[in-house]
């Protein structure tokens, strides 16, 4: 039996579920120290004064630092992305030296002998701050009367990008629809704070982060500090979550380093929940306008769209690009003649946001999904045959959208007739049209998404293109061992998603290896010494694919051994579940009688190095793109606004699966993260720039109970642009559910004249646009 395609439980989760494992936090040294961060209370002000001398006498405090204190040493925070030409990328010191920028902000931090003793002594530290106006809405920030973020502006830069003839696309066309969504404020909300432990041996300096990017980091923390990268070792260990929040270099961890240097201890920081929910980089945030030019039968001639983005007050790692990675996806799977897309990034005196699951993707999936709906309700057409309509069919594929983006492969038609049953989806239309003639307080509303995204991130050629500061590919090393045990070594670092499984069962098929006999090594650069770590549903893709071209190669190696050993030409060796046998007789060699005969090297083909392992970096020609169809049944009371999901079904076309059961957790993690934007999630500030999301008593994150029974599905289109034909998984059901939730509420309460509900669709919301738009009170 295959392992690719099976439905293997995690290797990785005994450890982890039982806690017999390694979580920064986790981390012990002899004389380690403790840091513990004062942040800045107001949004925007000057610093006037910071005085330590108090805080330097509490009992067990061994330094007190502020950003005077580092400002000559400290770099600035990077971005990788300047996306223009004229990007405005201001200065980010890790720790603020004259200005603070938004509440949470760090000014002054204490090391001491335990986290309490560090955390007490930052009351005794005075801190004179002279107030500046707050710049918090977007549209306003742009007018030339707003207070400044920065000495430049508030603008951080304008990235357009066209297909065909817009003009002639909306020029005369039957139907025009237009609307403005908004992408509320998010705060990604991992299992596992953040942490960071920094030791030194005087010369060389390893740190320890719950990060999804070491080797990221490694560069990025040499550049900043100006220590040099070979005196550098990041190590990842068992992370928990990251949905793309610990894709950054951080204030924390450049400071923990700089404080290790000058110290000569190992140093410990570990967030709190509340201090993670201030200083973790925020996610989405945007202003959508999209218009859609359409014919009479619903034919699409054209969209455009007009985005502006929070990138709050400072330009993390790819805090640019993110709202770009969207802007090839406005189109999703339909056909157009033409698209227009412009972003105008604005610096507001918020947390910096940045990639946070699907990074750009489930905002373009979310506007052109509702959009369709109201285009459908425009014409007065079922909103899934405005949709058959336009998508790209299956026989078209290859396919190259107006985006410019060639779609490799996929088949709408087979997910959507599969999901379509799946729901009985005629029969809810039938409910629901009784229950509108019957005029029930409680509606039903159906919401469909129709979704495709680019992912894999990759290839190298393609990001330099866009300006993005490094490449796309993806190292892995494959070592047989003396006995025949494989040892597998991924620059892909996971932080939930099963990489030891996956890689030992890619890994297993390829060299005709049990299962059991392969280990997976990740997550510290000097072991794993190359890598482009873990983000945009590239590690399978990407990484997986580096993984078995090793294999292949280390094969290839053992086939001219194998040869040597049967007297044979190496071309009449073939391969067979773990055996090379000559073509046509019995004579056969295991793989693991190679390694261990490599290993002696008493009788190895003249010029052979002794060693069967081998290294592949994978640089894909192109992203991979799954899709599906996901469809949403929700009652609405409309008297009350509760809503709740009676229903749920997402069919995804990933291609070919490796593990089963890690696609299915991978779906359902993602649709809890969309249905909680769409029902549940919003960072809220009030008027003077105050964070007022602090805790999880008030920044709502469901949970289990909360959320419906999800009845899934696959269809199967492989890819084209990797060996395997898989397809990024874990990002999919954030992009997609979204809208799929919030069109099922708009779609029970459109007979009341709503066109849409502003996310979260909370109770209140929903009650409050109703009243709106029945002349109520709002």
């Amino acid at each position: 039996m295959t392992e690719v395609g099976r439905a293997r439980r995690r290797k990785e989760d005994a450890r982890l579920v039982t806690g017999r494992t390694r979580w920064t936090d986790n981390i012990q040294m002899p004389g380690m120290l403790y840091v513990a961060f004062l942040r800045s209370p107001m949004a925007h002000a000057r610093i006037t004064r910071v005085d330590t001398s108090a805080a330097r006498g509490r009992p067990g405090v061994v330094a007190v630092y502020s950003g005077r204190d580092f400002a000559a040493e400290q770099g600035s925070l990077p971005c990788a992305w300047p996306v223009s030409e004229d990007v405005v990328i201001p200065d980010h010191p890790p720790m603020a030296v004259s200005e603070v920028r938004y509440v949470g902000e760090a000014v002054a931090c204490v090391v001491a002998t335990d986290r309490y003793k560090a955390a007490d002594a930052l009351d005794a530290i005075e801190v004179d701050y002279e107030p500046l106006p707050a710049v918090l809405d977007m549209r306003e920030a742009l007018t030339e009367d707003s207070p400044k973020v920065h000495e430049s502006g508030n603008k951080a830069f304008t990235w357009t990008f066209s297909g065909g003839d817009i003009d002639a696309a909306f020029t005369g066309a039957p139907v025009v629809v237009e609307r403005e969504y908004v992408q509320q404020r998010l705060i990604p909300t991992a299992m596992e704070p953040r942490a960071v432990v920094a030791s030194t041996d005087g010369e060389t300096f390893t740190i320890y982060s719950a990060t999804q990017i070491p080797h990221v980091l490694r560069v990025m923390l040499a550049v900043t500090t100006g220590i040099p990268e070979h005196k550098l070792r990041v190590i990842a260990p068992d992370v928990g979550g990251g949905f793309g929040s610990k894709l950054q270099v951080t204030a924390e961890e450049v400071l923990t380093l700089l404080i290790t240097r000058r110290l000569g201890k190992p140093v410990k920081w570990t967030e709190s929940r509340s201090e993670g929910n201030l200083t973790v980089h925020h996610g989405r945030d945007q202003i959508q306008r999209i218009s859609v030019a359409a014919e009479r039968d619903g034919r699409l001639r054209g969209i455009k769209v007009d985005l502006l983005a929070d990138m709050g007050a400072y330009l993390m790692l790819v805090t640019p690009g993110v709202p770009l990675l969207g802007a090839f996806m406005y189109n999703g799977i339909y056909k157009m003649d033409a698209y227009h897309f412009a972003c105008t990034g604005v610096f507001t005196t918020k947390m910096p946001t940045d990639a946070y699951r699907g990074a750009g993707r489930p905002e373009a999936t979310y506007a052109l999904e509702r959009v369709m709906d109201e285009l459908a309700a425009e014409l007065g057409m079922d909103p899934m045959e405005i949709r058959r309509r336009n998508w790209i069919r299956h026989e078209e594929f290859p396919y190259t959208t107006i985006a410019g983006l060639t779609y490799d492969s996929g088949n709408y038609e087979a997910a959507t007739d599969r999901a379509m049953t799946l729901f009985g989806y005629d029969k809810l239309r039938a409910e629901q049209a009784d229950r509108r003639e019957r005029r029930d307080p409680v509606q039903l509303g159906i919401g469909i998404s129709t979704y495709t995204e680019m992912c894999g991130l990759a290839p190298s050629r393609v990001l330099g293109s866009l300006a993005y500061g490094a490449g796309g590919w993806e190292h892995a090393n494959v070592r047989m061992l003396p006995t025949g045990k494989v040892e597998v070594v991924t620059g892909s670092s996971p932080h939930g998603q099963g990489h030891v499984t996956a890689w030992s069962q890619i890994a297993a098929d390829a060299l005709g290896v049990p299962f059991e006999d392969v280990s997976v090594i990740h997550g510290d650069t000097a072991i794993a010494t190359k890598g482009m770590d873990t983000y945009g549903s590239r590690s399978l893709v990407v990484g997986g694919m580096a993984v078995l071209q090793a294999c292949e190669k280390v094969k290839e190696k053992a086939r001219q051994v194998a040869a040597h050993m049967l007297e044979a030409s190496a071309d009449d060796v073939e391969f067979d579940q773990g055996s090379f046998r000559v073509r046509g007789t019995g004579a056969a060699k295991t793989i693991q009688e190679i390694a261990f005969a490599v290993f002696a090297a008493h009788d190895l083909p003249d010029g052979f190095e002794p060693r069967l392992d081998a290294d592949a970096t994978f640089d894909p020609e192109n992203f991979s793109f799954p899709h599906g169809t996901h469809l949403c049944a929700i009652e609405v009371d409309t008297e009350t606004g509760q809503s709740r999901i009676r229903s749920y079904v997402a069919v995804d076309d990933v291609g070919k699966v490796v593990n089963p059961l890690i696609v299915e957790g991978q779906v359902h993690g993602g649709l809890a993260q969309g249905i909680a934007q769409a029902l549940y999630e919003e960072a809220v500030y009030d008027s003077e720039g105050n964070l007022l999301t602090t805790t999880m008593a008030d920044y709502l994150i469901p949970s289990a109970a909360d959320l419906p029974d999800f009845v899934t599905d696959r269809t199967e289109t492989p890819a084209t642009s990797n060996p395997l034909g898989v397809k990024g998984v874990g990002e999919a059901g954030t992009i997609a559910s979204t809208p799929a939730v919030v069109n099922a509420i708009v779609d029970a309460l459109r007979p009341h004249g709503v066109h849409d509900v502003r996310m979260p669709c909370t109770p209140e919301r929903i009650w409050r646009t109703l009243q709106s738009v029945n002349g109520g009170a709002a």
